[in-house]
């Protein structure tokens, strides 16, 4: 799935979205399938943008419970509750930046990430789909 966010653009791969290429998001926040493919977003794009949306995830959830990972560019932990100390979290959350980029914006739901085996979770309190998504694409897109 394609999408483009302002001057950048969501590429292919990871699986961020629906099956298909090509496209742009809309006004309606779907991909728009007659829009022209939009370029894909070079690795320090995509770097830039997971990281700023796992610091704002951070920010809106503070805690220690949940370790969210978007190798290879981060991970923060997040939600308040019971703090772990050493070794692997209990609660864990893992994915690839496009499909984190996509959930994190609402270009695509959490529950299809989940679904597709895109989104990995450990744990009782990993699920933050409640939390999601932190910045809409209209938002982004200065709309």
């Amino acid at each position: 799935m394609q999408a483009v966010i302002g001057s950048g653009a969501l590429g292919s791969g990871g699986g961020a979205g629906a099956a298909g290429s090509g496209g742009s998001v809309g006004s309606g926040g779907g991909v728009d399938p007659a829009a022209p493919p939009a370029a894909a977003p070079t690795r320090q794009e995509l770097a830039t943008a997971t990281r700023y949306l796992l610091e704002e995830l951070a920010a809106v959830v503070p805690g220690a419970t949940v370790e969210v990972r978007v190798p290879p560019f981060g991970a923060v932990q997040c939600v308040a509750g019971p703090r772990h100390t050493r070794g692997t979290p209990p609660n864990t959350v893992e994915m690839d930046p496009l499909t984190w980029i996509a959930v994190a914006t609402g270009l695509s739901a959490w529950g299809d990430g989940v679904q597709n085996a895109n989104i990995r979770m450990s744990g009782v309190r990993a699920d933050i789909s409640e939390v999601l998504p932190l910045v809409s694409a209209e938002r982004l897109r200065g709309v």
